[in-house]
């Protein structure tokens, strides 16, 4: 059977009793990353004070191995075998691998579950204090400028037709201060919201328009929420 199992995003006192069974117990375990996920069995072991089953394997998958490694996956798992699908952090398959390996293990009717938790979307959407009742996942930014221009087009006609959403987005540090540029040029009265680390130490919540947010210099894995719209205010007696 596989597991889907979401993972901490950063503080490992939130993984969960369930989450920390099913990763003991399985018999394989893949890992976007490999070194990520030593650590977590660590936490767990720590934590719970449970034993990691005999002859458990640790498997690297990421994007680039996806395809070749799902062949020999959906064997073991016709086989009989427990595994579970693992991110570097969060809910895998939300811009992450594990998409090829899905589809066919429902396309074989091979069982398969949810082990449900963190994600970095929906934490970033409360922390924005943004519309949460509407709201659409944009995966990673586009990295051309052309690209990108198109994608605030189309963010730009569905607000006209459903005010009030709010988008999320995942964005590289690399491309942060470019991105927001182009924001700037082309929807300057947007309200946005940078989550950087969260759940994390240096956790850092930052709101504003894009031309007081354009020039920081953020480091770590970053999170954006953007919205035309601002809740409005609860007026106090």
């Amino acid at each position: 059977m596989l597991y889907i199992v979401a993972t901490p995003l950063g503080n490992l006192d939130d993984i969960s009793i369930r989450q920390a069974k099913t990763l003991v117990n399985s018999e394989i375990i893949l890992a976007e990353d490999t070194r990520s996920a030593f650590k977590l069995l660590e936490a767990i072991k720590t934590k719970f004070n449970y034993k990691v089953i005999d002859n458990q394997k640790i498997i690297s998958f990421y994007k680039e191995k996806e395809y070749q490694e799902s062949f020999e996956i959906i064997k073991d798992l016709e086989a009989g075998k427990t595994i579970s699908l693992i991110s570097e952090s969060g809910t895998p398959l939300i811009s992450d691998p594990g998409e090829i390996l899905l589809k066919e293990v429902i396309k074989r009717k091979i069982q398969f579950t949810i082990v449900p938790g963190s994600t970095a979307l929906i934490t970033a959407l409360l922390h924005s204090g943004f519309p949460a009742q509407s709201f659409m996942f944009l995966g990673f930014a586009p990295k051309e400028d052309k690209t990108l221009k198109k994608l605030i087009v189309k963010i730009q006609r569905i607000s006209e037709i459903e005010p009030n959403t709010s988008f999320i987005f995942y964005l590289s540090k690399y491309r942060y201060n470019n991105t927001l540029n182009v924001f700037n040029d082309m929807v300057p009265d947007a309200e946005i919201c940078i989550c950087r680390e969260m759940t994390k130490k240096f956790e850092e919540i930052i709101r504003g328009k894009p031309k007081n947010l354009m020039n920081l210099k953020l480091k770590g894995e970053l999170t954006v929420v953007l919205t035309f719209v601002t809740s409005k205010s609860v007026k106090t007696r």
